[in-house]
């Protein structure tokens, strides 16, 4: 079993930070791609950033580039999102998933990530 806890999420005015942690435990699985999503009130879970294991190449959605750095601690087997001048829309469940498999035309979606954590909730007031 593989789990994937997030952490540091809160509440934070506009133009604000928060990083958000993901650490893996469990059993040893193959790791390709660690990835963020996030979820809006009625709104579908969408991408926000993802990055490849084994070089560090990462990859971000047009809404966070350049405000949002997806980095790990391959040591501590984490994964981190620092969320720089984090803006209202911003607000949303944001969860960490894991994807096993090479192919990286397939984590821009949901169904591209085998294990999930369970999110953590990031309020951005303005």
């Amino acid at each position: 079993q593989v789990q994937l806890g997030e952490s540091g999420g809160g509440l934070v005015q506009a133009g604000g930070s928060l990083r958000l942690s993901c650490a893996a435990s469990g059993r040893t699985f193959s790791r390709y791609y660690m990835g963020w999503f996030r979820q809006a009130p009625g709104k579908e879970r969408a991408f926000v950033a993802a990055i490849r294991w084994s070089d560090d190449d990462t990859y971000y959605a047009d809404s966070v580039k350049g405000r949002f750095t997806i980095s790990r601690d391959n040591a501590k087997n984490t994964v981190y999102l620092q969320m720089n001048s984090l803006k209202p829309e911003d607000t949303a469940v944001y969860y960490c998933a894991a994807r096993d498999r090479s192919g990286n035309i397939y984590i821009y979606t949901q169904g591209g990530y085998r294990y999930w954590g369970q999110g953590t909730q990031v309020t951005v007031s303005s």
